[in-house]
């Protein structure tokens, strides 16, 4: 069944518009059609049938050209995946072609966009962790930044209805750092993994290694099918096993009647009326024909995911915003965060040769944050925390890519198990600085005429010295575990690397130092919504998808209920 309709030239008013069809925006489309708000997605990029448009999603190595590798001309289209050691032959079509969107890189930064109907949605990590009031409170407490204008208590309720609606696999463990979901089963952890999580909780008291949290269903739900443990997710499970807009929300929009999605359709700035004081609609460029269209809505969600968004922001200039929509605060482009990554240890595990585990299993093992909680396990070397990821396997038939060796015997050998490997890598919080930030770049436009972004941004001490400790306790608890041959690893990378770019746009309590208020309005134009990462106001230390899809129902629901009140 076909979850859109691109219908729109016959129609340029509506109820909402939301802009971008990710995470945040097909919770935003969900939520707005199912209150009975007609609704125009605007996507950049192409639409994305699930299932149908999957078009690796059975391929195996011995299916593609190069074994699954790609090109020097692919690794031109896009270089910053190529950079990140994502891109490969399964998956390089959910990308956006960098040639078509450059940017510039004042300092160095990676820029990952996947310009397609669901966009990351449909290529992201699937980890899902909530905040708690030590993340919403730790700016007003350290002093960096400004104080969150929602505490755990205004979002709990909204994490647990995505949560139920999404399909969140996972154990509860009563941490107050890290408050528990509501959870579909876990997955379960190898027998290695079994074995190290003991060892490390026997060695560091207060420390506590899990399955990870993970939006894969364990257990069918909503007439989508579990996980099958094929680990093939970011070419596009056609059970919806993980969760998708293409997959989950959109065709819940879909079902209402209220949907409509219009593709290739590139917003250049949201239209603001300075006699009403409020947005009445959005540009848009067909990025096929460049032709210039117009609608109008009551109300306009901003998800083009952070970068994208703050970009439309700055190039929607007014009368009474000249410097961009909702940028009285000077703040707006401002405060970019991303976290630290790959950074840890690694080892092997001896034992267990006569064992296996079954499937290839789409989620590894957390171990919460455990610095920075109270006084007891407060340190002086660094403000905020860290939480690590990774997991445990068996080297397979891959670990001959790198051996000069053929025949028979070598054919034989790769058929056998390799040895048990283990590995950890931090995940560490970024501080939001000012300086930190992105500007619009009228030198620089791209194939559209439109400014493209300068991105100006770097990790600072804070987030060096996190990363040191990363590595230390990451050899340490490796060591005490009896993991063998252990390697401590500092692959530096700039910003961008973890995918979890946020803030740009923050929420904050006062319109003098944020551009958002505590429901995600543009404090001068509250008919519009910010709730992409780019609203985020701090960046804690675990994956913030699921902050997102909590923000925008909540923000909906605020919107609908404003709109209901002739408010808006």
């Amino acid at each position: 069944m076909a979850n859109y309709n691109i219908d729109a030239q016959k129609q340029v008013t509506y109820d909402a518009i939301v802009i971008g069809s990710g995470i945040s925006g097909g919770w935003a489309a969900k939520e707005l059609c199912e209150k009975g708000l007609k609704t125009l997605v605007l996507e950049r990029g192409r639409i994305v049938e699930h299932v149908k448009d999957y078009p690796t999603m059975n391929d195996d190595p011995w299916d593609m050209e190069l074994r699954g590798a790609v090109g020097p001309e692919d690794r031109q289209k896009r270089k910053t995946l190529a950079r990140a050691g994502f891109l490969g032959e399964a998956n390089k079509h959910f990308f956006a072609n960098d040639e078509d969107n450059p940017y510039t890189e004042v300092k160095p930064f990676l820029w990952v966009r996947a310009h397609q109907m669901g966009g990351r949605s449909l290529v992201w990590g699937k980890q899902c962790y909530r905040w708690s009031d030590l993340d919403f409170e730790a700016n007003a407490k350290d002093g960096y930044g400004v104080d969150w204008p929602i505490r755990y208590k205004d979002i709990a309720p909204w994490y647990e209805y995505v949560e139920k609606y999404a399909g969140i696999s996972g154990e509860a463990l009563g941490l107050p750092q890290l408050p528990d979901s509501h959870f579909l089963p876990p997955m379960e952890l190898n027998c290695v993994e079994k074995e190290v999580k003991a060892r490390i909780e026997k060695n560091h008291p207060g420390r506590h290694m899990i399955i990870g949290r993970a939006a894969h269903l364990t257990e069918p739900l909503n007439g989508r099918g579990k996980c099958q443990y094929r680990n093939r997710c970011g070419r596009g499970c056609p059970y919806g096993a993980y969760f998708s807009s293409n997959a989950v929300t959109l065709p819940a929009a879909h079902a209402t009647g209220n949907l409509t999605i219009r593709p290739y359709s590139i917003v250049q700035s949201i239209i603001y009326d300075d006699e009403k004081g409020k947005a009445t609609g959005v540009r848009v460029i067909d990025s096929e024909t460049n032709d210039v269209i117009e609608y109008k809505a009551k109300i306009i969600f901003c998800n083009a995911s952070t970068l994208s968004t703050t970009q439309i922001l700055m190039n929607s200039v007014s009368k009474r915003f000249e410097n961009g929509l909702g940028n009285d605060s000077g703040e707006l482009g401002h405060n970019l965060m991303d976290h630290t990554y790959r950074v840890g240890a690694m080892g092997t595990v001896e034992g267990h040769e006569d064992s296996y585990y079954k499937g290839r299993r789409p989620n590894g093992i957390y171990i919460p944050r455990y610095v920075n909680i109270d006084e007891k396990t407060k340190t002086d070397k660094f403000v905020r925390g860290f939480g690590f990821q990774g997991g445990g396997g068996r080297a397979g038939w891959g670990a001959g890519a790198n051996k000069e060796s053929f025949g028979g015997d070598f054919k034989d050998g790769l058929m056998k198990p390799g040895p048990w490997e283990f590995f950890i890598t931090g995940f560490g919080e970024c501080l939001p600085y000012h300086e930190n930030k992105v500007s619009l770049d009228k030198n620089s436009l791209d194939k559209w005429g439109q400014p493209t972004l300068a991105i100006d941004c770097e990790f600072k001490e804070n987030e060096k010295a996190i990363n040191k400790q990363i590595q230390i306790d990451a050899v340490d608890m490796l060591e005490k575990a009896g993991i063998k041959d252990i390697v401590g690893f500092d692959n530096e990378h700039e910003p961008g690397y973890g995918i979890h770019e946020m803030g740009t746009a923050r929420m904050g309590k006062d319109p003098k130092t944020s551009v958002l208020n505590a429901t995600n309005q543009v404090h001068a134009a509250k008919n519009v919504f910010v709730t992409d990462g780019a609203c985020m106001t701090s960046s804690s230390c675990v994956n913030p998808s699921l902050t997102y899809m909590a923000i925008t129902a909540r923000a909906a629901n605020h919107a609908v209920s404003e709109l209901n009140k002739k408010n808006l």
